[in-house]
């Protein structure tokens, strides 16, 4: 009889089962203090959403790709750590860092299936506003590709009112891709490395190499004795492995949505994307395998 006088007493004053009373010891007052909001910069952040047309799914479009920025952001800040990790020998924590990377990408390849109920008639809806932008000017993208070896100065031309991101591209441009220094830390392990891969001008793209891959299967086939190294070398197949899948939906969504239309960007579309998935950013790692027993 009690239980049920306190319930309806509790449904008088809108105050049923769900209801959550606020603990007393939460903070209400929170004038000249840290807010959450503050530390993150919301205000910013939510207001950086501006269709430039009256439909719907633009909004969608919109805060894809802005996350997708953002998680681009933590991986060239991850992958730039890796490679410092790598230089000193720092292994575990360089596991650490690439583990965290292949876990972004997988996240990015799952924002594709959001992305992609997105119908054509969605997005032609609102398509012509975007005018010459297009993902192919993404600093973010382009800086990670960088990072991981896939170096390309014409690329730079895209960026060169920038500022900022012409700036930093160039710099990285210039600087060990973490490929680089994971083939120069398997020279200082002993392997022989040809000494053209050593020297060679990391602005160019990287070619493969026998030498290298000759060391590589040495690790392989002895991986108890080069554990760390043969471990790395599957921390960068995961990478690339999360890279490819992340390269082959985002083909497949943008072939879903337009086609074989010409992109926003002046790109093929569709048949340009394709070609990235042919490009490798550690290509002996894979083509090893096929001399394994």
């Amino acid at each position: 009889m009690e239980t049920g006088k306190r319930n309806e007493s509790d449904n008088m004053s809108g105050k049923g089962k769900n209801y959550r009373p606020m603990e007393e010891s939460i903070r209400t007052d929170l004038q000249g203090s840290m807010r959450y909001g503050d530390y993150l910069q919301l205000d910013k952040i939510l207001q950086s959403q501006q269709p430039l047309s009256s439909e719907h799914d633009e909004m969608l479009f919109i805060i894809i790709h802005q996350a997708s920025e953002l998680w681009l952001k933590q991986a060239c800040f991850e992958i730039s750590a890796a490679i410092s990790y790598v230089r000193n020998s720092n292994f575990r924590q360089a596991f650490k860092v690439i583990s965290r990377v292949k876990q972004i990408l997988n996240q990015m390849v799952h924002s594709w299936g959001i992305l992609s109920t997105l119908t054509p008639v969605d997005y032609h809806s609102f398509r012509d506003r975007l005018g010459s932008a297009s993902g192919f000017q993404s600093f973010g993208y382009r800086k990670l590709e960088f990072l991981l070896g896939n170096k390309n100065a014409d690329i730079l031309k895209v960026h060169r009112n920038s500022g900022f991101a012409y700036e930093e591209l160039e710099r990285v441009l210039h600087e060990p891709s973490l490929y680089d220094e994971v083939i120069r830390k398997l020279h200082e392990s002993g392997f022989e490395i040809d000494a053209e891969v050593l020297e060679r001008d990391v602005s160019l793209p990287y070619e493969p190499n026998d030498s290298v891959q000759q060391a590589w299967l040495s690790i392989y086939k002895n991986s108890d004795n080069n554990f760390e190294l043969y471990e790395l070398a599957e921390k960068l197949v995961d990478i690339e492995d999360a890279f490819q899948q992340w390269r082959f939906k985002h083909m497949y969504t943008v072939q879903r949505i337009i086609g074989q239309q010409v992109g926003t960007g002046g790109s093929s579309g569709v048949n340009f994307l394709k070609k990235a998935l042919d490009i490798s950013f550690f290509p002996e790692l894979l083509a090893l395998r096929s001399d394994l027993p």
